[in-house]
């Protein structure tokens, strides 16, 4: 008997020592929470759509895009610039255009008959031949009718040249058409093209700029050309009942007021620098060249 009861007492404790050591109800769960973990992680992210390769670039039309380093010099089409100084209250700011004063352009000089030098900027036939035509980009539906540029080309040898043609394709950004004349200064005629690099310049001149209106022009409707100015021509306004009235540029060289406001009065000019010049007084006489008091300042 007492053997028996110490047996059944030994294996009371046995069980006692197994149950205390068996994990519980709370256990099991944390021990699930921690294995599900990383799925519930990945059920509260933003899944990603499956990336596919992507496919192999095609090299015949991969475009590059270029970078410059700040402070770098580069030879790229003139872009406008993305930013520029405010200009005194009294100044108006310039109109950015393809052209920038104070920037050299790398291009093509190519060679063309002027005849008696007029041209797609309608100025009529010119005394001097050194002339050019610009390429339709640069062109800018005339924005750079009237320019003066320095050409310079890889000899040394440069010239001066008004811009008063435009040299449509295959005259590529950058490209000068020269007058015959002009481009005999430079080179050989033979040579026919030419490395050129050419800037923007503000002549000294003694002489005033003058006004022409189209012909046709009427009360009810009148074309303004200016002529004869130092620096390239950004915009001109006419004074109308409401105030002043700035005219849309024609790629022939006019300012168009369509239903006439402001024809016959008063008109106000800006050059590429934000020079403002005021012209009182001028007929409304088509096709007549009528000389103002005024000139843009040199640069």
């Amino acid at each position: 008997m007492r053997g028996t009861a110490v047996m059944l007492t030994t294996a009371g404790v046995l069980f006692c020592l197994v149950t205390a050591m068996r994990p519980g109800p709370e256990a099991e769960a944390g021990a699930r929470a921690d294995t599900a973990a990383p799925a519930a992680t990945l059920a509260g992210a933003t899944p990603s759509a499956p990336t596919s390769p992507a496919p192999p670039a095609d090299s015949s039309h991969a475009t590059a895009t270029p970078t410059t380093a700040v402070g770098a010099t580069t030879d790229a089409t003139p872009q406008p610039s993305a930013k520029e100084t405010p200009p005194a209250a009294s100044t108006p700011a310039p109109s950015a255009g393809r052209i920038q004063p104070e920037t050299t352009y790398k291009g093509i000089a190519t060679a063309y008959a002027a005849g008696d030098g007029n041209g797609a900027c309608l100025f009529g036939p010119s005394d001097d031949l050194m002339i050019a035509a610009m390429n339709s980009t640069d062109y800018e539906s005339a924005r750079a009718c009237g320019a003066y540029v320095r050409v310079r080309a890889a000899s040394g040898a440069s010239i001066t040249v008004r811009i008063t043609n435009e040299c449509p394709l295959p005259c590529a950004p950058g490209q000068l058409d020269l007058s015959e004349q002009a481009f005999a200064k430079l080179a050989d005629p033979k040579l026919g093209r030419i490395p050129i690099t050419w800037s923007l310049l503000s002549p000294h001149t003694s002489g005033t700029l003058s006004i022409r209106y189209k012909t046709g022009s009427s009360p009810y409707w009148c074309g303004i050309q200016v002529i004869d100015h130092r620096n390239p021509v950004a915009r001109l306004e006419v004074r109308t009942a409401k105030g002043w009235r700035r005219l849309p540029r024609t790629d022939y060289n006019y300012f168009l007021s369509a239903d006439g406001s402001g024809c016959g009065g008063a008109m106000r000019i800006t050059d590429i620098y934000g020079e403002q010049l005021t012209v009182d007084g001028t007929a409304l006489l088509p096709n007549v060249v009528q000389r103002t008091g005024v000139q843009f300042a040199p640069h």
